[in-house]
């Protein structure tokens, strides 16, 4: 149903009518996800060795693995809006993202010569500048190249290829760390190839302009305005609050703040099991598998059933995680369902926020709007690294899982309250 403004839903979720058109993936989507494949591959095989690297090999203690955790989760925020917001202007989201996929691509050569706190924590911030400035206007891309009523399932299948990236970085890591005992350079120099990788595909395959070209010169100063007005009216609060944003915003930054990083769940269940440093970075395929198994069938799920309540379930799969994560000895069984709880919550949540974002934003300003919320994921998930580090070191690792898992609770129950359909307005 319109509002009685004239024309767009005041809503955060959607259900498609029957008779839609069938689903057709763009080969832009498909190119993309090859991208981020080989991205992932990159950044996960560093990822998956890092809590080890810093704690074992470096010697460091949680609260720098937290911090340098808290680092990789929020660093990025400071560039998603501008990045966004300057896709969104020149008309040109792959440029923009080339320049993040660049950036990170540079960074990976400075694992190779890191060897402390500072020099560790300073790299893997131009890494995840790099993450920020490409994601926004990526997802702008993926955005205007899917059927709208099939925004879920699009990012879907572009989330699912790149985690099969994101499953064979670890998978990496471990054969390497098997072969090559303490073999972390080694690891990082395979990080790098695969970088230069992701960026050779991005600039040979993927087409240049994807997006509304910005007003041209020949263009009467009156259209140049009206194309304008939507993009200086986002950047308003009112803005994002006619739209339904603010309460997605506010969602999503309260359950990040109650986001552990996966970092601290694996460290966790590694001290439980104390099994041997080499099998660590398998932790990290498994979660990645299941989330490649799920991403599909999830974004399917929330287009047809609606968005709010599969991202919502995705959190509550979270809650589940946490629980057996503070188990005091559970066994494989546990280990095995946490990999599988923690896989499922991604499916749940990083595709299905991505659609819910486009559904809301204004027609000239997406990349801005994902941007912003791209930001109050990152910043609120910071703040829960760098506190979950401080909480570990005070009470332990199960206490400290077992409180995450208690004010997950609350959390939820707002959330739900904020992403509710409001009277009167359609579904």
């Amino acid at each position: 149903m319109a509002d009685r403004k004239g024309g767009r839903k005041d809503t955060v979720d959607t259900h498609p009518a029957a008779g839609q058109a069938a689903f057709r993936l763009s080969p832009v989507i498909l190119w993309l996800g090859l991208v981020s494949m080989a991205t992932d591959i990159s950044s996960e095989s560093v990822a998956a060795v890092l809590p080890l690297y810093i704690t074992g090999f470096l010697g460091l203690s949680t609260i720098a693995f937290g911090i340098i955790d808290g680092v990789n989760q929020g660093a990025s925020a400071i560039v998603r809006i501008g990045a966004g917001w300057v896709s969104d202007r020149t008309g040109h989201p792959k440029r923009v993202a080339a320049a993040g996929y660049g950036l990170s691509m540079v960074a990976r050569i400075g694992f190779l010569f890191a060897g402390g706190f500072w020099t560790l924590a300073a790299v893997v911030t131009g890494d995840r500048i790099g993450k920020g400035i490409r994601t926004a206007p990526r997802d702008a891309m993926i955005s205007a190249e899917a059927q709208p009523e099939y925004l879920a399932r699009s990012f879907g299948v572009h989330r699912m290829l790149d985690n099969i990236g994101a499953a064979a970085g670890p998978l990496i890591a471990f054969v390497l760390l098997l072969l090559i005992p303490n073999g972390f350079s080694s690891v990082f120099m395979v990080s790098l190839a695969f970088a230069v990788v992701g960026v050779a595909v991005l600039l040979l395959a993927v087409p240049g302009r994807t997006a509304a070209p910005p007003p041209r010169n020949g263009t009467p100063q009156g259209a140049r305005a009206a194309e304008a007005r939507p993009l200086r009216r986002l950047a308003t609060w009112s803005a994002f609050r006619d739209r339904g944003l603010v309460r997605l915003f506010i969602a999503a930054g309260l359950l990040g703040l109650l986001t552990v990083g996966d970092g601290f769940i694996y460290l966790l269940l590694q001290n439980r099991e104390a099994f041997a440093v080499q099998w660590f970075p398998l932790l990290y395929v498994g979660t990645n598998i299941a989330f490649l198994a799920f991403a599909v069938p999830l974004g399917r799920l929330a287009d047809r059933w609606g968005r709010v309540p599969v991202f919502l379930a995705g959190h509550a799969a979270l809650l589940a995680c946490y629980v057996l994560a503070a188990l005091p000895a559970a066994g494989t069984p546990a280990t095995v369902g946490c990999l599988l709880l923690l896989g499922l919550f991604y499916a749940a949540t990083d595709g299905v926020l991505a659609a819910l974002v486009t559904q809301l934003a204004g027609p000239g300003s997406l990349g801005t709007a994902l941007g912003t919320a791209q930001t109050v994921v990152a910043l609120s998930r910071m703040a829960s690294a760098a506190a979950f580090g401080v909480l570990w070191y005070a009470a332990g690792p199960a206490a400290a899982a077992t409180c995450v898992a208690l004010l997950l609770v609350p959390a939820l129950v707002c959330a739900a309250v904020l992403l509710r359909t409001r009277p009167g307005k359609a579904s």
